[in-house]
């Protein structure tokens, strides 16, 4: 077989594939545009005539605040667990203190327990706090990333040279200008995924936000989604395109980060 048809098939192999791939988002973009009650009677594939009816019952639900919520959300969700991560693995990755192995070894037995576990225990605290209806507890779960710490500390060990860090060192630069100055260059990958992850995940999130959020006006997408129709009649149509509208941010994200998201990934699964 030539290389030309294997280039050939190789191509069409893939093509096949990303078209079964790509069919449920274009199905869940076309069902958009249909009246709630056309969706039970047939499988949609071309476009519909309802399109600005399910617009309008989007827009009525004041949507573009439920994106502004989610959108502050997830990016402090991700500043700040990228930030807590990256400090927390620079430590266990290049320094020595007493009882690393153990604090490590605690922070990974905590990515074995379900957080919906410690759910009602948080909420009681943040309760406490006089933070609960707002969007603070949202955010703080993500500081306390243990798949970030894990990740951040493998990465920072195969990736950065230990004697880069001690000629900086000798240098007369700090720890915090260390990790600036240095390390943070050599970790941009692992930023670049860990912040796609954990944004995609905040982003998503909705078992939190429905114990958490009593207040309309501080609804995220999922609970934006979900609270679209009326007490008589759920508007699947609208969800749906909901649903499309709350799906294009990420799609975005990884389109542009795809490239550092892979090489991330790539990275991270044969160093450490």
């Amino acid at each position: 077989m030539s290389s030309y048809v294997r280039t050939t098939a190789g191509t069409v192999g893939i093509a096949i594939i990303s078209i079964f791939a790509l069919l449920p988002f274009y199905i869940m973009m076309i069902m958009g545009t249909y009246q709630n009650e056309d969706l039970f009677q047939k499988i949609v594939l071309v476009p519909g005539n309802y399109l600005l009816q399910n617009l309008q019952t989007v827009a009525d639900s004041r949507f573009d605040l439920v994106y502004v919520n989610s959108l502050i959300v997830s990016i402090a969700s991700t500043v700040l667990s990228v930030f807590v991560s990256a400090f927390a693995g620079f430590a266990f990755a290049k320094h020595e203190f007493k009882y690393k192995k153990k604090i490590f070894a605690g922070v990974l037995l905590t990515m074995m327990i379900p957080g919906q576990l410690g759910l009602v225990a948080y909420v009681i605290e943040m309760r406490s706090l006089g933070l609960s209806g707002t969007l603070v507890p949202l955010i703080l779960p993500w500081m306390a990333n243990a798949f970030g710490v894990f990740w951040m500390t493998q990465f920072i060990r195969g990736a950065v040279p230990t004697e880069v860090l001690e000629s900086a060192r000798m240098d007369g630069c700090s720890d915090i200008g260390v990790f600036f100055r240095i390390v943070l260059a050599f970790i941009y990958p692992a930023i670049t995924t860990l912040s796609l992850l954990v944004f995609l995940w905040s982003w998503n999130n909705y078992l939190l936000p429905l114990i958490m959020i009593n207040k309309p006006e501080l609804f995220t997408i999922p609970l934006g989604i979900n609270s679209l129709g009326t007490a008589y009649r759920t508007d699947l149509a609208a969800q749906i395109l909901g649903l499309t509208l709350g799906t294009l941010p990420v799609l975005i994200l990884f389109a542009i980060g795809s490239k550092s998201f892979i090489r991330g990934l790539t990275a991270g699964s044969v160093k450490g």
